[in-house]
């Protein structure tokens, strides 16, 4: 192992874990606890955080939900000699993922409408398929884009979409973190009907979870074209009196912004400071149109932002000004959107892109960082969502982190482990991962449900869709 210390830049790692071998004493842990009780997961590498060196040959002991100790696994192995061990081998600890924004169930739309900017492919194809829907083609949409989003190692996502219960349900089978809402619209919508009985659904919805100890539940207006400032001000007052999360769709297009105008003399950003909406419980996603004035807005309202470049590239959205944004001190997370406008889930990739597009269009290769984009993908993105003790690996943390392996070729050599989680890695090099102390997902497959049945189902709805739409494609 020294040849690998010699190749990690910088002499740094010595000695900074030391103060995480002893025990985390808060939130009820206590040291002398059966050794049972607690596991000492080993890797090659641990990547603790976006700003701490790798550590190698680490190790992370969990108790519970909680990360116990992060150090080198010889050291936590000898103070815990009858701990259980979880040896990953030749891979790279890292903590979670956190997909900020999608809309898991859209897997089953996935290459239903291409190559068309948002109000065409919105209007002319997505709303009409989303008629048809109906709970189970929701229940196992999510269910394959959980299997996606752990293969690159997501666990904890934010979905805003129709029929929020069987999305709760699916997130909760599988074992993952998520925040979840019902969208709301002005008008009637395929899962509840009428505005007042979403609001009503919503208001039920964040009683019944209110104490679940990995999902929650958002406020979901879908966007200020789909929402009449009445609609914003019934939602934002269920926010504020649950202090949930109030998430919506913002300044995402030029098509947007001039609608917005028009309707209401103000930008989007400006229309929903009007209304008194911009606040710490505000989650918006795109921001691809705001001036400098909007960000600091945001930033001083303790607003969070949801990046997501690839969904921006592809319906031609632009690409937003994360430079600025993150020089203003917005904070700003990260989020795949929709598998219909990615088209994926992998928010590896999604982390690799944030970083190389602003490099390419502004010119300068210093320009967000393999660690920024990290630390969007991670700790951002988990106070973004509002969960605390998110996002890294260190006493007291919620025990959520990913394997990936290190023996395949497009990973071989190792000379940065950031830098090649970012730019190197992509979905399905993870192979195991962890959410609250237990693991969800091994070798390519979810460990809370049936893999080939749910990829079965899909298909099946696929070949309903097809039939409903008029489509006459053979392929499945």
């Amino acid at each position: 192992m020294s040849s690998l210390r010699q190749r990690l830049p910088g002499s740094s790692w010595r000695g900074w874990w030391q103060p995480f071998l002893s025990v985390f004493r808060k939130n009820g842990l206590k040291e002398n606890v059966v050794a049972g009780d607690k596991l000492l997961i080993k890797a090659q590498i641990v990547l603790p955080a976006w700003d701490l060196p790798p550590l190698p040959e680490g190790g992370v002991l969990v108790e519970g939900d909680r990360i116990v100790a992060v150090g080198p696994a010889r050291e936590i192995r000898a103070s815990h000699p009858q701990v259980r061990v979880k040896d990953l081998g030749a891979c790279l600890l890292f903590p979670g993922l956190v997909n900020a924004h999608t809309h898991a169930a859209m897997t089953i739309f996935r290459g239903l409408a291409d190559d068309l900017p948002l109000m065409r492919w919105l209007e002319g194809y997505i709303f009409p398929a989303e008629r048809h829907l109906c709970p189970r083609w929701v229940y196992w949409g999510t269910k394959l884009a959980i299997w996606e989003m752990l293969s690159s190692g997501v666990t904890t996502f934010a979905d805003m979409y129709i029929f929020a219960p069987e999305v709760l349900k699916a997130a909760d089978e599988a074992g993952m973190r998520a925040l979840i809402g019902e969208g709301l619209f002005d008008f009637p919508s395929p899962g509840y009907g009428p505005l007042e009985v979403g609001l009503k659904l919503t208001r039920e919805l964040l009683e019944t979870y209110a104490d679940h100890p990995r999902l929650g539940v958002m406020i979901c207006p879908h966007a200020l074209y789909t929402c009449s400032p009445e609609t914003l001000k019934k939602a934002f007052s269920l926010a504020e009196r649950f202090g949930a999360r109030f998430n919506i769709h913002l300044a995402e297009t030029a098509d947007e912004l001039k609608l917005i105008q028009e309707r209401y003399g103000h930008s989007p950003v400006k229309h929903l400071a009007s209304l008194g909406m911009v606040s710490e419980n505000l989650l918006a996603v795109h921001g691809v149109k705001l001036t400098s004035e909007e960000i600091v807005l945001l930033a001083e309202g303790r607003a969070s932002l949801v990046h997501c470049p690839e969904s921006n590239l592809k319906l031609a959205s632009g690409v937003a000004p994360v430079p600025e944004m993150l020089q203003l001190g917005l904070n700003l997370a990260l989020g795949t959107d929709g598998p219909a406008s990615n088209n994926d889930l992998d928010l590896i990739g999604e982390m690799r892109t944030a970083a190389l597009i602003q490099k390419g269009v502004r010119e300068r290769a210093t320009l967000i960082p393999a660690r920024e984009a990290f630390r969007m993908a991670t700790e951002a993105g988990a106070r973004a969502l509002g969960i605390a003790n998110l996002g890294r690996l260190e006493p007291g943390a919620l025990a959520d982190m990913a394997a990936l392996d290190l023996s395949r070729p497009h990973l071989t050599p190792i000379y940065d482990p950031l830098s090649l989680l970012v730019y190197s890695a992509r979905a399905g090099d993870v192979i195991w991962v962890m959410v609250a102390g237990k693991e969800v997902f091994k070798e390519g497959r979810p460990l809370g449900f049936d893999a080939r049945e749910t990829r079965a189902e899909v298909l099946l709805i696929a070949q309903e869709i097809r039939e409903k739409l008029g489509l006459n494609s053979p392929l499945r």
